[in-house]
């Protein structure tokens, strides 16, 4: 039988009103803390968090907001969210808003209406609606993935991240590149590891670089790739997710040309399946867990109004696989 909290005030010895103000957060002598910790511990009692936000000041919940769930970024920056906010001992509520820049704005207003104590957003693009909620909801929220200068946010750290995979193709002897990326519309995507990519071409000598556009989708990238390698043959072609060089891995291979003899092929986030397919992936790993677990320490952080700094940026580091080869002429 589940123990209650008049078991914990029973063995604690105490009216179960404090027990309650305990576990509400409310204000209890250093003494009776520890007589209802020893309780709860050894009654084995587990507080029903949504029957504890009720009653509290700042409930136990923080909202989630994420673009799609079949991610494989999205995903593991939830995994990460999710394990850090149990042992802050705050529950996550998720939303999926399916790539919809409406219902995520509507997500914003009923999370809130649902008294969640914090928001996390991982968006794809802050706009002035965004940023009316924001202020009309008037409660913490955080950034993953975008940052916008009002508003704190925790970012991959796109800009030096696409200028290393950058010099690292060019280091490689690679000229002819054709980048695969994405609308402009996703900043952190579609601009920000371009302009890093771009700063270390304008480094190197002799150049000729092609810029594409396709969508997050693998299969929509390899309908791209296939259209990009009947127009243009670089020796190279540098994507901004690691779906879209599958794609492109897979365009290439149905036409016949080796990987990466023919042409190299890299990658951007680390995903998994870079490491088992063959040829191996060279990829831009991002660090997704960990950021989830760094962005649930600021939003508790946030809501106990203590000091988090406006703009975090989280690690990467290149992952050098077969999928690219070295055409630097070798001297005897």
């Amino acid at each position: 039988m589940n123990k209650t909290i008049a078991d914990v005030a029973k063995l604690s010895g105490v009216a179960k009103s404090t027990v309650s103000r305990y576990l509400n957060g409310g204000s209890v002598s250093e003494a009776t803390k520890r007589k209802i910790e020893r309780a709860i511990k050894e009654t084995g009692y587990t507080p029903n968090p949504f029957a504890q936000s009720l009653k509290a000041k700042k409930t136990a919940f923080i909202g989630t907001i994420v673009p799609r769930l079949d991610s494989y970024a999205a995903s593991h920056t939830i995994i990460g969210i999710d394990e850090q906010l149990k042992e802050l001992h705050f529950q996550l509520l998720i939303s999926n808003t399916n790539q919809q820049i409406e219902r995520e704005i509507e997500m914003i207003y009923s999370l809130a209406g649902q008294k969640v104590a914090g928001i996390i957003l991982l968006a794809t693009q802050i706009t002035p609606a965004h940023l009316a909620a924001f202020e009309k909801v008037n409660i913490p929220i955080l950034l993953v993935g975008q940052e916008h200068p009002d508003v704190h946010s925790l970012i991959h750290n796109d800009v030096e991240a696409g200028y290393a995979i950058g010099k690292y193709v060019v280091e490689k002897g690679h000229r002819k590149i054709a980048y695969l990326g994405v609308s402009e519309q996703d900043v952190a995507v579609g601009v920000k590891r371009k302009e890093g990519f771009k700063r270390a071409i304008a480094e190197a000598e002799g150049c000729e670089v092609h810029y594409f556009e396709t969508g997050f989708n693998m299969f929509v990238a390899q309908q791209a790739a296939a259209e990009l390698l009947e127009q243009f043959r670089p020796t190279c072609i540098v994507c901004a997710t690691d779906n879209i060089a599958l794609g492109a891995l897979r365009a290439a291979q149905l036409k016949g040309l080796r990987i990466p003899q023919d042409v190299s092929i890299t990658g951007f986030g680390g995903y998994d399946v870079t490491e088992i397919i063959h040829p191996g992936l060279t990829t831009v790993k991002l660090f997704f867990k960990e950021a989830g677990k760094m962005a649930a320490q600021h939003i508790v952080k946030l809501i106990n109004e203590e000091e988090v700094p406006k703009r975090t940026l989280s690690k990467f580091e290149i992952i050098e696989r077969e999928s690219v080869d070295s055409i630097i002429p070798r001297h005897v």
